[in-house]
């Protein structure tokens, strides 16, 4: 799994994760992250035995995004606290960014189809500050 941290000012901004990994499982997160986020790749009739999560109480601050391009091409600009976007990435069919700190914007570069998922619940208009 290629992955790419993406930094500003000792922050990371986002994590990206590149189509086309290897066997076995790697979390591209720390486990204390409020999101994680890996991949995993299992060769036919490999068992991830059932389970369940325990409860547990998390308290979560910040709100971490993830997208994953089921097909097209994305442009993903990231921002730290300001109205200046301070990286730019090109994210294709298959790749996924998981958007830690900071802003971000998308352009559809071709037409896109998209999966998202980011902490709940929403809070509405309350839950953005456009940059």
């Amino acid at each position: 799994m290629p992955v790419e941290r993406i930094t500003h000012a000792d922050r990371v901004l986002a994590i990206v994760l590149r189509a086309g990994g290897g066997p076995g499982v790697r979390f591209a997160t720390e486990p204390d992250a409020p999101l994680q986020l890996g991949e995993i790749n299992r060769p036919a009739g490999y068992v991830i035995p059932s389970h369940a999560h325990n409860l547990g109480r998390r308290v979560i601050l910040e709100t971490h995004e993830v997208l994953h391009v089921l097909s097209g091409t994305l442009q993903v600009d990231l921002y730290g606290d300001g109205a200046t976007p301070l990286a730019t990435r090109l994210l294709a069919a298959g790749d996924t960014i998981l958007l830690v700190e900071g802003g971000h914007g998308f352009t559809c570069v071709t037409e896109c189809r998209l999966l998202e998922v980011k902490q709940g619940p929403y809070l509405g208009a309350d839950d953005k500050t456009y940059l």
